[in-house]
């Protein structure tokens, strides 16, 4: 590679970062002027509430979805409950009097 070539990237980065710096001033100066006049005032206003509204929808919409997933859970719980209540089986009685200690054990 020639030693030209190897700096062309280097001067064509150079300038692309000069011109991007100019393009940043000239939109924030741009921007400032904007603003102090009465239509850049009411341009900023509107997409404050523009943004405003898109925030309530949003809260709507998850709200809403909340609340229909808490209905389904409940839907859902009462699909399973039984009509009937369970028949628990009761735990087998203990067999006859004898215990097993140490000294004794439980005849076969």
């Amino acid at each position: 590679m020639s030693p030209m070539r190897k700096t062309a990237g280097k001067k064509v980065a150079a300038t692309r970062k000069r011109n991007a710096a100019k393009r940043q001033a000239a939109a924030k100066k741009a921007a400032s002027t904007r603003k102090g006049r009465a239509a850049g005032k009411k341009a900023a206003a509107t997409r404050k509430h523009r943004a405003a509204g898109r925030k309530a929808a949003a809260t709507r919409t998850h709200q809403a979805t909340a609340r229909k997933a808490a209905a389904t859970r409940a839907r859902k719980i009462e699909e399973v409950a039984p009509t009937q209540p369970a028949q628990v089986p009761e735990p087998p009685a203990p067999e006859s009097g004898v215990q097993a200690t140490p000294e004794t054990s439980i005849p076969e």
